[in-house]
């Protein structure tokens, strides 16, 4: 089994790396950094287009679609949330998640029942809306939606899409307030990725498995 797994530098996706080596996978990590193991900046088509000649004729069996950015934390209305700062996040946690799978295709096609899994966030729902982070709650949001069409459209070649909320993670990005260690959302979602299926194909999971309110 091959895992690719985006944005594996830090955080959740350094976990993820981190759980499936352990257990014998063949991992693929990619990061932006020039000593990435595969090096990836999801915000550039040309960058996707080099990830994906790189790995040539390899199977990639379970994508994660990890990589993502937080720029308007705690940002005020009256004078943040900036449009360059609506276009960064979202040319990461859409478009960037869009064009990672768009590349990698060819890849999942050739293995046998191929999953993907996008890492969204609680922040996406409408029924879950306290205010703030607008740009980070629309992005998530959008690739929520990415994911579920997704999932319709490619249900007939056998490929598996799910969506996730990774839980609030002590990682950079979520503080050391959060609810969870990064060692129990990585279990959680494993576990996750293990159940997706056809059958479950389009679903919204928390980490700990609970069906997530859209």
């Amino acid at each position: 089994m091959t895992v690719l797994i985006t944005g594996a530098s830090r955080g959740i996706g350094a976990g993820l790396a981190e759980h499936y080596r352990a257990k014998g996978v063949d991992v693929i990590g990619t990061g932006r950094s020039a000593n990435a193991e595969l090096q990836l900046d999801v915000t550039l088509p040309n960058s996707h287009r080099e990830m994906a000649e790189t790995l040539g004729e390899t199977l990639v069996e379970l994508l994660i679609c990890n990589a993502g950015v937080y720029f308007d934390k705690g940002h005020r209305i009256e004078d943040g949330y900036g449009p360059d700062l609506w276009a960064q996040t979202f040319a990461a946690n859409v478009t960037g998640v869009f064009l990672t799978i768009q590349a990698l295709m060819p890849h999942l096609r050739r293995a046998q029942n191929a999953k993907i899994a996008i890492i969204s966030s609680q922040m996406a729902s409408d029924t879950r809306a306290p205010g703030g982070s607008y740009i980070y709650r629309s992005s998530k949001a959008a690739v929520l939606n990415l994911g579920r069409n997704l999932s319709a459209d490619l249900k007939a070649e056998g490929i598996a899409v799910g969506i996730y909320h990774p839980g609030w993670v002590q990682t950079d990005m979520g503080g050391d307030a959060a609810d969870i260690t990064t060692d129990e959302a990585v279990q959680g979602l494993a576990a996750r990725f293990d159940a997706l299926s056809i059958a479950t194909t389009g679903c919204f999971e928390t980490w700990d498995g609970r069906a997530h309110a859209y």
